[in-house]
């Protein structure tokens, strides 16, 4: 089908909607190259850049590859799905699995790294997390268990495990939301975790690696297990 020309309005988007469309629509299967700047800059009524932006756009979506010498390729049909929308249609204990890796080696780097004021924030949110249970909202416990867990997290000082905990969050936060529809956490215990998040952050507060690392698998394998009977 020709590609027609566009209407005036954001170019770049349009013409790499247009191409994207083609390709989707087998006009151009894998494998096949494409034709050069100057013929799909003729078909589209646009200039060369404007094409150039386009194909890097697709390129950028994991649909197309430019080969020195050779061309733009076309690699896969549909566009790569990023990483939030992996983690939203990931089950949460596959997610839960992935955070248990991370946590535990935090756990263990914040027990080696830790400083005065992250020993501050930890017994902050230790306390935090004590008064939520206490309160009405269960949310609000939520929210301050992955609040102190975060702070575990920030005391690793590894900016890119603090980037990936962080990505974890809305997903941990809604399956912890459905696991309390699973086990009545108030009646179940009479402070679910508490021994086990004190025990953690008197591990990282004595420079105990292997304690700290230990205390939250446990931890959070006994969270797992919960989660695996409800699936």
């Amino acid at each position: 089908m020709p590609l027609g020309p566009l209407r005036p309005s954001p170019l770049v988007e349009q013409a790499a909607q247009r191409l994207r469309d083609q390709i989707a629509g087998g006009s151009w299967p894998v494998g096949t190259k494409l034709p050069g700047e100057t013929t799909l800059a003729r078909e589209l009524g646009v200039g060369r850049s404007t094409v150039r932006e386009a194909l890097r756009a697709l390129a950028g979506a994991g649909l197309v590859q430019a080969r020195q010498g050779a061309g733009v390729f076309v690699i896969a049909a549909e566009p790569a799905e990023d990483w939030p929308a992996r983690l939203r249609r990931a089950s949460v204990a596959d997610v839960y699995e992935i955070r248990m890796m991370l946590e535990v080696r935090a756990a263990e780097l914040a027990a080696e790294r830790r400083t005065a004021a992250d020993l501050a924030a930890l017994d902050k949110a230790l306390a935090a997390r004590d008064d939520a249970f206490a309160g009405p909202a269960i949310e609000a416990f939520i929210d301050a268990d992955i609040a102190l867990h975060t702070a575990v997290v920030a005391a690793a000082h590894n900016p890119i495990l603090a980037d990936l905990f962080a990505e974890f969050v809305p997903v941990l936060r809604d399956g912890l939301l459905d696991l309390v529809t699973l086990v009545d956490v108030r009646t179940s215990d009479a402070a679910p975790g508490r021994a086990a998040h004190a025990a953690l952050v008197a591990a990282i507060r004595d420079g105990a690696p292997s304690a700290a690392g230990r205390t939250i698998k446990t931890e959070l394998t006994q969270t797992l297990a919960v989660l695996l009977q409800g699936r």
